[in-house]
């Protein structure tokens, strides 16, 4: 009977779902106290399931749920409200966060930092602002709640500031290093490096360079494996 006792109420949204044996479904959950779960949501899809409105991707619900192993049971599914519905350019983005978070956390590995700074992502591209800063200081965060948090005001080979007039490459595993005459590969204005440090992203040029480092970086962390949403994206940019 204990087993069937409901976790307390947590925050959570839903990263992922679909269609479980004939009418459940399987969600993927990011919640507050205890990070990426799976659960089976039973009869979610039939039509007078009290789980089927409420299990709305990138809205803050309330979930509890009862069960052991790596697949828990869900209970019961509020839906708590209180923001607009992504749509175009920001429902693309929201997909993107989601992927990064699939495919890169752990299942059950707290990350009550990383799970604030999700919602006020989704917050902010729901409120209209402009994408790019949004998914930047989303990324970093991400890097550093992972233990890879980006050095960025330092020269990883010579050990002094970054001086914002020089350019730098950069090495993930180590970070950046002043370039060389005739050096290959992703070049990064200093200015660049000191403006992420800041999460300032207001210059056209910070914003174009800090886009191809934190792909960079990602791609890194995935060993290089293609992201889903980003080729969706390319695709209809493309159209």
């Amino acid at each position: 009977m204990s087993e069937r006792r409901p976790q307390e109420t947590q925050e959570a949204y839903v990263l992922h779902g679909h269609p479980y044996r004939e009418s459940s479904l399987l969600v993927e959950v990011f919640t507050r106290r205890f990070g990426r779960m799976s659960m089976v949501a039973r009869g979610a899809r039939r039509p007078r399931s009290a789980l089927r409105g409420a299990l709305l991707a990138f809205q803050r619900l309330q979930l509890s749920w009862y069960g052991r192993g790596e697949v828990r049971t869900l209970a019961r599914a509020e839906w708590l409200g209180g923001q607009k519905l992504l749509a175009g350019e920001a429902l693309l983005c929201g997909y993107y966060l989601n992927e990064l978070l699939l495919r890169l956390l752990a299942r059950e590995d707290p990350h009550e930092g990383l799970f604030d700074c999700y919602q006020r992502a989704l917050q902010g591209l729901s409120a209209g602002t402009e994408s790019a800063p949004v998914l930047r200081a989303f990324e970093k965060a991400l890097l550093k709640e992972l233990g890879y948090a980006m050095p960025l005001e330092r020269d990883a080979q010579r050990g002094g500031g970054i001086d914002p007039d020089k350019t730098y490459t950069y090495d993930p595993e180590r970070g950046p290093i002043e370039a060389a005459g005739g050096q290959t590969g992703l070049q990064l204005a200093g200015s660049t490096l000191l403006a992420i440090a800041r999460d300032d992203y207001r210059d056209a040029q910070t914003q174009h360079e800090a886009k191809l480092l934190m792909r960079m970086l990602i791609n890194h962390r995935l060993d290089y494996q293609p992201l889903r949403s980003r080729r969706i994206f390319k695709e209809l940019m493309e159209l």
